[in-house]
């Protein structure tokens, strides 16, 4: 592959030379100088008035009082914005006007994780942070990733400051789940001096954080049609219908019922299938039904040192560093049970929802099941460094520049080993507490063993383990340039124009093999077996043991045990030689090289006294050279091989006007266009196979699409903002966004041969540019401090936001080959048609507290693998949480904290289709309270 690494490093020896034209990429950011919770809401309204772009904030002291454990949890309260995803001990993913497209930067750079093209905002410790911009609008000289809209985090930096700064910080974080008080510690330092030479700036900023995290989850599993207990001539009672009428040799291979379709199979009272001619009645079960308990710590440090230097008041040169790590381990322990076992009858009538066919409990006798210890242990170092320079040669010219290197590099490892076993039977009930399934194991009292008990040793045989590995690295060179002309013209104001250019690296490393034992093993066998051959202890560490499950809210067993997958990888060789495997190494799965150029011109107008605005043309190129690889089998060392190149190039237009109605009244209208980038590994050519996990007839696959395209928006805003007193707020938007091209998935059977020898179909879900969308919506927000209030209500106010949302896309319908078959319109996933959040303050003197509550409507996630008789669509039930936060200062200089976060502690819920909560339910999972107690010194 062509490398243009050394065009880059040409650019670094060329920038360096100049002293005088390296540039920060953004406005310098005025010192935030606020008193309690009523400043720093002021402060962001004041941000929100005086720009260009609809945008919101929140700023520094904002962030660092929010009852919140981070970035992502702080921003649910402004308008607009949602959140979602509360696993592992945070809230992890952030939608902006309903999509989830938000592209991140910082101090207006593009940054990213490994071989992704974003940063995870929870990566970056809000102690690190002096502001955070969230645009809905873009103007041409930002970035043009992101269709949702932009989310800009600043540092700080020394010249933020009037003297020295130093800042100490540090709370303790309790979860509830694992039982165990976390730190959360921060430091700052800064300082500027005057000197002979200009004045210097020196900033360093330190951040460590660590979490300990508790998820437990309860599923119905995925619905198939039954026959009842008088099935067809060629089949069993209570056996699973095939979707094609073939029963050894019996039958024409005809079209029984229909694979994912969006409602599902038809469920009433009395609803037939054609059986080779023969109308027979049917059932919906789920044939399975399973949880995890998903526990593990996560560290972040994090470090950011900024350098400034002004040696006259013409130019300002700054060096920048910036650092995030990530440090997780993790232990998944799952259950799995077959609910039946098809075919042999061994089944109770069972009992179905009044007016319908769906199967809501019954009994079953010898069920499969298999318990799976999963291990992970993930680690990334992102390093990004800055040199830039801004230059005022004249009163009317101001040239920016900089030169930006980035490297981040994630490395995993993996290890897993299931236990299996047959139950003589159980008691199962799909939906027992409005939407928590239970099931209850039965006991053979002929056999010495409790069967029950999910716990035993003694019920357990050994089988399969899966040793895999990877993971990606990324890098990036970039250089940017830009010239800004005030003009003394009466209609133009400023005209600025620059360019950019990305050369930028993403690679991917994989490995992995599994195996069974040779022989029948049980697993106290297996510790024994372990100890053999060099694993520590006497193999009792094997076993990891789940207390107090799903915390007493279904009705389930208590505890459970799985293989202790940190056990496996400290002792893998160990494991590996017990069941014939030697160590793998890791290969390249690809290989992509993106070269990117960008070109923009803007214009800041004005149109008499009230009317001005900014009109602006960004032109982008991007073109990658792709490599991709593929081990043809494990430990082969053979490798299938592609390669391709993909470009793209656009024109994306910006208007926005601005109308100052009155003095107090402000209008705005924005036109812009956008795009989405695919991800990387969405373009890798290869597939991926994997053999049915139970008695499904279907195998699944997953590859990439190397031709992808950008998906492009076209967005419309107008917005309405009314300052009707010092400090208090107004406001609305209404607005459109129009995608094309969106990334979907699109599935296809193949038929192959499984690595189990059996030769099946395989439905292979690869990304498409294949939809429309269309998303709409009306948002509304309040800040409102009163005057005149008594003396003890004095600080009162209210921080409130109303999103209303309208969404829908084209998504393709796929038949039983692969071919498309038109397209069925849904919401658009992760969108909620109407959230809001109300936040009441109180800010005194020396105390401040707030009680912050959020919710947001059901909402569409995305849909099923196509395998199923269920309703293709996943749903979120309606989401909520209450945080609380109060803060006291002891004396000037010291801070004492009290947070506390999901206090409602509720449930979190998922099911098939839409209406469908309680006769399809699908997952539920329940995550920490945490309560925090810190102390900030400043000074």
């Amino acid at each position: 592959m062509y490398s243009k690494k050394a065009l880059s490093s040409a650019i670094l020896a060329a920038i360096l030379a100049q002293s005088a034209i390296a540039q920060e990429a953004n406005e310098p950011i005025e010192e935030i100088v606020v008193q309690g919770i009523r400043g720093s809401l002021s402060k962001a309204l004041d941000i929100k008035r005086s720009n260009i772009q609809i945008v919101d904030s929140i700023v520094a002291e904002d962030i660092g009082k929010f009852p919140d454990n981070n970035v992502v949890e702080a921003l649910q309260r402004v308008t607009g914005v949602q959140v979602t995803g509360r696993g592992s001990g945070e809230v992890s993913t952030v939608t902006v006007r309903g999509l989830t497209d938000v592209h991140t930067t910082v101090n207006g750079r593009d940054i990213f994780t490994g071989a992704g093209r974003a940063v995870a905002l929870q990566d970056i410790p809000a102690s690190l942070l002096s502001n955070v911009m969230v645009y809905k609008t873009r103007s041409a000289d930002q970035v043009e990733r992101g269709i949702a809209g932009s989310i800009d985090i600043k540092t700080h930096r020394p010249f933020d400051f009037s003297d020295r700064k130093i800042v100490l910080a540090a709370r303790g974080i309790y979860s509830d789940q694992p039982d165990k008080i976390d730190p959360n510690i921060s430091a700052l330092f800064s300082n500027r001096w005057d000197t002979s030479a200009g004045e210097f700036g020196a900033l360093l900023n330190l951040s460590y954080v660590e979490t300990n995290y508790r998820d437990d989850t309860m599923t119905a599993g995925a619905v198939f049609p039954f026959f009842t207990e008088d099935p067809h001539f060629a089949y069993s009672p209570y056996e699973m219908i095939p979707n094609r009428y073939t029963k050894e040799g019996v039958g024409d291979n005809s079209l029984i019922w229909q694979t994912g379709l969006e409602n599902g199979l038809p469920h009433t009272a009395g609803s037939t299938l054609s059986v080779g001619g023969e109308t027979v009645d049917y059932l919906l079960m789920r044939d399975a039904i399973f949880g995890t308990s998903f526990t593990g710590n996560r560290e972040r440090p994090a470090a950011s040192v900024s350098f400034q230097w002004a040696p006259n008041e013409d130019l300002e040169v700054l060096a920048e560093g910036f650092y995030t790590g990530y440090r997780n381990s993790s232990q998944n322990a799952m259950w799995f049970s077959n609910t039946l076992e098809h075919g042999n009858g061994n089944i109770d009538i069972p009992e179905v929802y009044e007016g319908t066919i769906v199967v809501k409990e019954h009994q079953g006798r010898n069920n499969g099941g298999f318990q799976s210890g999963d291990y992970s242990y993930g680690e990334t170092d992102s390093y990004l460094y800055a040199l830039g320079a801004k230059w005022t040669p004249t009163d009317s010219l101001t040239i920016n520049s900089e030169l930006l290197y980035q490297d981040s590099e994630f490395t995993t490892d993996f290890f897993a080993m299931r236990f299996t076993r047959t139950a003589p039977g159980l008691d199962v009930d799909y939906n027992d507490r409005d939407g928590i399934p239970s099931i209850v194991f039965w006991d053979n009292a002929a056999t010495s063993v409790d069967e029950s008990d999910m716990a035993a040793v003694a019920n357990w045989n050994a089988s399969t383990i899966y040793d895999n590995g990877g993971g990606n690295t990324g890098d990036s060179t970039t250089f940017t340039f830009d010239a800004e002309w005030e003009l003394d013209g009466s209609f133009i104001n400023t005209i600025k124009a620059g360019g950019r250019y990305e050369n930028r690296g993403a690679q991917e490393f994989t490995r992995g093999q599994d195996a069974s034992p040779a022989n029948a093993t049980t697993v106290s066998m297996l510790m024994q077996q372990l100890t053999a051959a060099g694993a520590s202890g006497d193999g009792s560490g094997l076993i990891f043991t789940v207390e107090d499950y799903f915390a007493g809210r279904a009705n389930v067993f208590d505890s459970f045990i799985s293989a202790d997958g940190s056990y496996l990888l400290d002792n893998a060789d160990a494991v590996r030689a017990v069941y014939g495997l030697e160590k793998e190494e890791v290969y390249k799965t690809f290989d992509i090289e993106e070269t990117s150029a960008a070109a923009f011109v803007t214009s800041e107008f004005r149109l008499g006294d009230s009317i001005s605005g900014e009109l602006g043309v960004r032109y982008v190129s991007y073109e990658q050279d792709m490599q991709f690889w593929a081990e043809q089998a494990a430990q082969s060392n053979t490798y299938d091989y592609s390669e391709g190149t993909n470009e793209t190039d656009k024109f994306l237009p910006s208007l926005v006007l601005n109308w100052d109605i009155t003095a107090d009244l402000v209008g705005r209208l924005a036109y812009t266009q956008t795009l989405r980038m695919p991800e990387f590994n969405s373009l890798n050519a290869q597939r991926y196979w994997t053999d049915p996990l139970t008695t499904v007839p279907y195998g699944t696959g997953t590859g990439g699409n190397p031709n992808l395209q950008p998906t492009e928006s076209a967005n419309y805003d107008l917005s309405l903002e009314w300052y009707f007193a010092e400090g208090s707020s107004l406001y609305g938007a209404v607005f459109k966004r129009e995608l094309e091209g969106m990334i979907l998935p699109g599935y296809s059977t193949i038929v192959r041969t499984g690595t189990d020898g059996v030769t099946r179909p395989y439905v292979l879900n690869a990304p498409i540019n294949a939809g429309e969308g269309e998303l709409s919506g009306l948002e509304v927000g309040l800040v409102y401090f009163p005057n005149n209030l008594p003396e003890t209500l004095d600080g009162l106010g209210v921080q409130a936001s109303f999103t209303l949302l309208d969404s829908s896309q084209q998504t393709p319908v796929f038949n039983e080959d692969g071919s498309r078959n038109g397209y069925i319109e849904s919401k658009m996933s992760g969108v909620s048609d109407s959230s809001y959040s109300i936040v009441l303050a109180y800010d005194r003197n020396t105390f401040d507290a707030r009680l912050s509550y959020v919710w947001r409507e059901e909402f569409y996630t995305g849909n099923e693998a196509a395998i199923f008789a269920n309703p293709i669509q996943f749903w979120n039930r309606p989401e909520q949480s209450l945080d609380f936060q109060l803060s006291y200062d002891v004396t000037d200089s010291i801070m004492v904290t009290f947070d506390a976060t999901n206090l409602l502690d509720d449930v979190y819920q998922s099911y098939y289709g839409e209406g469908n909560q309680n006769l399809f339910n699908f997952g539920n999972g329940i995550y920490s309270k945490t309560y925090a107690l810190g102390i900030r010194y400043s000074m």
